[in-house]
């Protein structure tokens, strides 16, 4: 049988009954689109996480206090529980070590701040002017803390943008007006650029003011809430973290590291392990998508049979006049793969149209890759293949002289 007259005849037979056709190529469009839609999700979820984690400075590692644990006893509390972190340790870290390009300590603790009528409770954190080059804190309107601010114990505050728009209003210029923290009045010299949520906390809604300011008119004293360290090199982030957690312990007159008073968390650590809860999202989502495609290929295959009940005189009388078991088997096989095909584009269209629409809509970041595109294309044309074939080798074996007198 020539490829022409195939796909001629195969048009011809799904156009004969085409609201069957069209239903049955419905479930296959229903399965790809929510399979490209759900792994879309996936990776989309995949990516902001690595994202929001990386736009929290590069080659990080953040040393946070910890309670210290007693010889004999399991049990050790959360990060920032215990007040183990100096100043002394910063500049220990600064001066001994060999990967560290810049350190830059915070201490942090939630105030109720107000302006004009106006007040929010969020997050203050002292700090450095080395923490907007270590995490990454980019100012869109005025300047960051500055040393100079940090050694005269200026009272001057940067603000984010969720703060600004809580205390001044949306696009207000707070630049240059005062707002009161715990009672106490700073000037505004900075906004901070819009950086979102990196899943620990959000980084919009936080005001940083000089460390020696908090130190002393907010927190009332010397520990650090985070040590925050970026390495020169990612390559080196576990001798970086090798080595600091060895200074510390000898800072600290500790010699069994699982005594330890302070945690260091890598960020390539938190990237990867980000990545492997989103790839086990993403695989779970698909595989519920998925399910629906094996029903639409039921869907298939219940059609083909049918068509090959009503079907059995023209199989025979084809037979009979010299059509091979193989051209019969081509000729199912041929509808079946065809049905899947045009269902398969078509849902690759509506997935990717619903991905396009929830990112548009702000629902959920969505990320379609052309793997998953042509994932799903290809089973598609598999689903055709595998529940096609039962049908066609079943047409191809009917006896002509039986499927001639079938009524």
């Amino acid at each position: 049988m020539k490829i022409y007259d195939l796909i001629q005849e195969t048009c011809s037979a799904l156009l004969r009954n085409k609201a069957r056709s069209g239903l049955t190529i419905l479930g296959i469009v229903i399965g790809i689109g929510s399979v490209i839609a759900m792994i879309s999700i996936g990776q989309g979820a995949q990516s902001s996480i690595q994202s929001n984690i990386e736009s929290m400075g590069s080659n990080l590692l953040l040393v946070y206090p910890g309670t210290q644990r007693s010889l004999g006893t399991q049990v050790r509390s959360s990060f920032g529980s215990a007040k183990s972190l100096t100043m002394e340790d910063v500049e220990a870290i600064a001066q001994q070590t060999n990967y560290i390009s810049y350190v830059a300590p915070d201490q942090s603790g939630r105030y109720q701040v107000t302006a004009k009528g106006t007040n929010t409770n969020t997050q203050v954190m002292g700090v450095t002017f080395a923490y907007s080059t270590v995490r990454n804190v980019e100012v869109a309107e005025g300047d960051f803390i500055s040393d100079q601010n940090v050694n005269n114990i200026s009272k001057v505050a940067v603000l984010g943008p969720s703060v600004v728009e809580d205390l001044f209003g949306e696009d207000a210029n707070a630049v240059g007006q005062t707002i009161r923290i715990n009672k106490i009045t700073f000037k505004v010299i900075g906004v901070t650029e819009e950086k979102g949520s990196s899943g620990m906390s959000n980084q919009d809604d936080m005001i940083y003011i000089p460390l020696t300011t908090n130190q002393k008119f907010l927190s009332g004293n010397e520990y650090l809430s985070t040590i925050s360290i970026q390495v020169s090199d990612q390559n080196l982030m576990t001798m970086a973290q090798e080595e600091v957690t060895s200074l510390l312990l000898d800072q600290h007159n500790i010699s069994d590291s699982t005594l330890a008073d302070f945690r260091i968390m890598n960020q390539s650590d938190l990237v990867e392990s980000a990545s492997s809860i989103a790839d086990t999202l993403t695989i779970l989502l698909g595989s519920i998508a998925g399910i629906s495609l094996i029903v639409g290929g039921i869907g298939i295959m219940n059609m083909m049979l049918t068509t090959v009940t009503e079907r059995t005189r023209e199989i025979g009388l084809r037979k009979a006049v010299g059509a091979k078991r193989k051209d019969i088997n081509l000729q199912f096989l041929a509808e079946a793969t065809m049905l899947t095909l045009i269902g398969g584009i078509c849902g690759i269209i509506l997935g990717w149209g619903i991905a396009a629409i929830l990112t548009k809509l702000d629902v959920t970041t969505t990320k379609v890759s052309m793997g998953s595109v042509f994932l799903s294309f290809g089973v598609s044309a598999a689903i055709g293949i595998i529940f096609g074939y039962y049908p066609a080798r079943r047409a191809s074996r009917l006896n002509p002289i039986e499927a001639l007198r079938y009524e």
